[in-house]
């Protein structure tokens, strides 16, 4: 019977499996310019670096404000190791990944001793600490780190393998690709394995951990060292792919920003940093050109999501996926339908306003005008005002309303899911 019901389970993991190899196969054939074969790349190592970043917060419970030391230190070794194969190194390019993990290792090893010797906040103070004396180191130490102009170097170096020599961005993109389906893989395997197991118990219940003979600092130290490793191999597929380090790969916004966008994805679910890192790359390559407000937004989205979706993208939808297994979405459809029109609403009308007071603090110079969805607001004009700010009200006091009765259906639809189960399982326990 066990045998029965692990098969359909199997088959759709390897379903899964499948379809994350084929969009990483197709993806470049439907995206074919030069600019969005460069954000699947992007969005490949944002994936690798937000994998490796959860093993730490979403595995281990393990809050670290340094991540970006182990994939920044990473690039670096792996920039130089570039350069030293243009020199005659007898290393095949398409390994330069590989080298940013073993450095990644070398530095977990050597910090992590230090840094999971302590839990809960002491530790995030010490990752924080590491985080910005190794950036400062960074400005200190130009014979490694290059100064304020970093390193740079040249990927189509060495012998061509097969005839690849990474020199179109599409070979530098199937290498990411192979690296990110590898990595992700592994990580997945990783969850399964006793030290993963052991790892969430750790950051579950650690007393208890300790209490039947095992050693918390241990697990978490070679934790460390394995998200260490997966974060230097995201530094060596950003070594391949912009051929240049500089110091702000190890810099604080750039541990903050695998921070904000693991949690914002879903730090509890695996396939959680998944999203947040393809989140990350259109956040930071895409919104950051629409608006110059740009980090406003991210800032309030990650407000917003805290007070009301803790679990994260991916937590709305495994909790719909719940509801839609049960039967009962059908019911919540015209309330989705009114919180996104009434949200809506209520986010044009917030973002009418930001836009015009970025406006006239950064633009006033190109006149009192701006374009906005396809309508032109005049700061200058008390409607504009006006009509930006009714908007926000009206789309505020009914968003309120579409919340509550949203509430009361969501309830609802909660409470007969949790008697259906009680049911199911009453009635298991007769037929036993």
């Amino acid at each position: 019977m066990a045998i029965a019901q692990a098969k359909p389970y199997n088959t759709a993991r390897l379903l899964t499996w499948g379809l994350f190899a084929v969009v990483l196969i197709v993806a470049p054939m439907i995206f074919t310019s030069p600019f969005s074969r460069s954000m699947l790349a992007q969005i490949g190592i944002a994936i690798v670096a937000c994998l490796s970043y959860n093993v730490l917060l979403g595995q281990g419970g393990m809050l670290s404000f340094g991540h970006a030391v182990y994939t920044g230190l990473g690039t670096f070794v792996a920039v130089h190791v570039m350069n030293s194969i243009g020199g005659g190194l007898p290393i095949p390019i398409s390994l330069i990944p590989l080298v940013g993990g073993l450095a990644g290792i070398f530095f977990a090893v050597i910090l992590g001793y230090v840094t999971t010797k302590k839990a809960g906040t002491p530790f995030a103070m010490i990752t924080l600490g590491i985080g910005e004396l190794v950036f400062a180191m960074s400005l200190m130490i130009p014979e490694f780190f290059g100064g304020e102009a970093g390193v740079s170097a040249n990927r189509v170096v060495g012998s061509p393998v097969l005839g690849i020599n990474y020199g179109s961005a599409l070979q530098v993109y199937y290498l990411l690709a192979i690296y990110t389906f590898l990595c992700t893989a592994a990580m997945f395997a990783f969850t399964g394995t006793p030290l993963g197991r052991m790892l969430n118990a750790v950051r579950d219940n650690p007393e208890r951990v300790e209490f039947i003979g095992y050693e918390m600092q241990r697990v978490r130290y070679l934790a460390f060292i394995i998200s260490g490793f997966f974060a230097g191999v995201a530094g060596g597929m950003y070594a391949m792919n912009f051929e240049i380090a500089t110091a702000e790969v190890v810099g604080a916004a750039r541990s903050g920003a695998y921070l904000l966008f693991t949690f914002l994805g879903g730090a509890t679910v695996f396939f959680g940093p998944i999203i947040g890192a393809v989140l990350m790359v259109l956040a930071f390559v895409l919104l950051s050109e629409f608006t110059k407000a740009w980090l406003l937004y991210l800032g309030l989205i990650f407000l917003f999501m805290v007070m009301f979706a803790p679990g994260g993208v991916a937590g709305l939808i495994l909790i719909n996926v719940r509801v839609i297994k049960f039967g009962k979405f059908g019911r919540l459809v015209l309330p989705y339908v009114g919180l996104l029109l009434t949200g809506a609403l209520m986010v044009f009308g917030a973002a009418a306003l930001i836009e015009m007071i970025y406006h006239i603090q950064l633009n006033m110079g190109m006149g009192s005008e701006l374009h906005f969805f396809g309508l032109t607001l005049d700061v200058a004009s008390t409607a504009s005002w006006a009509g930006a700010l009714a908007a926000l009200l009206v789309g505020g006091g009914l968003f309120e309303i579409a919340r509550r009765r949203f509430a009361r259906q969501w309830n609802d639809v909660q409470t007969e899911i949790a008697d259906e189960i009680s049911r199911r399982h009453g009635g298991q326990e007769e037929a036993a």
